[in-house]
């Protein structure tokens, strides 16, 4: 796969750039967290939560809805899965990282998804994007050897265990609340997750 940068055109459809918050202090915190060797999920951590630039992400990203400020980090170098919301995510990076994103407007009438359209992208440490509520993505991929730290800002109550059976059509992907979730045949995921990736599980490591 072809790595691209933030600051290319190609960006501009799946998120954008978030420049006017300091997030100093959060990426910092983040910075001292050791990397696991498998990839971690937390979509609430207090410590980030109760930073100065919570407040400013609640009133100006989300305008003023109740959001929760976790975490993925780790190793990780394949696709395995796409995911979306119905609201735009903040991915705040803490080590240069990878995304590799594709757009829910070309998942297919069966809500099967060919990988062969997504692209890659590198994430700056230091920087934060917004992406759409129609982007595909699925936890970033290492950059360097070192793995990745990631936060993750969503509206509160994102990824919590779903309360009501849902089968049939698009609600057959809800994985989680907030969280439709379309998986690979190799991507190693819970059983009963949706399976409708087709073509290559992509990796990074190959690229």
């Amino acid at each position: 796969m072809i790595i691209h940068e933030i600051t290319e055109e190609c960006f501009k459809k799946y998120g954008k750039v978030i420049d006017s918050i300091d997030l100093t202090e959060l990426i910092s915190t983040m910075q001292t967290v050791e990397i696991p060797a498998d990839v971690v999920y937390e979509p609430s951590i207090s410590a980030l939560e109760e930073l100065k630039c919570a407040t400013e992400l609640q009133q100006k990203t989300y305008g003023e809805l109740p959001i929760q400020i976790g975490w993925c980090i780790g190793n990780n170098h394949k696709l395995n899965a796409v995911e979306y919301h119905r609201c735009s995510e903040v991915n705040i990076a803490a080590t240069d990282a990878i995304l590799i994103l594709g757009r829910q407007q070309d998942i297919s009438v069966e809500n099967t998804y060919d990988t062969s359209l997504m692209e890659a992208f590198r994430i700056p440490s230091g920087t934060a994007v917004e992406l759409y509520a129609t982007t595909l993505h699925y936890a970033p991929c290492n950059a360097s050897d070192g793995g990745f730290l990631v936060a993750v800002v969503l509206p509160k109550g994102t990824n919590e265990v779903l309360e009501h059976p849902h089968t049939g059509g698009e609600d057959a992907l809800l994985a989680a609340k907030n969280k439709w979730l379309i998986g690979h045949p190799e991507g190693g995921l819970p059983e009963g997750s949706y399976i409708g990736l087709t073509g290559e599980n992509l990796d990074i490591s190959e690229s």
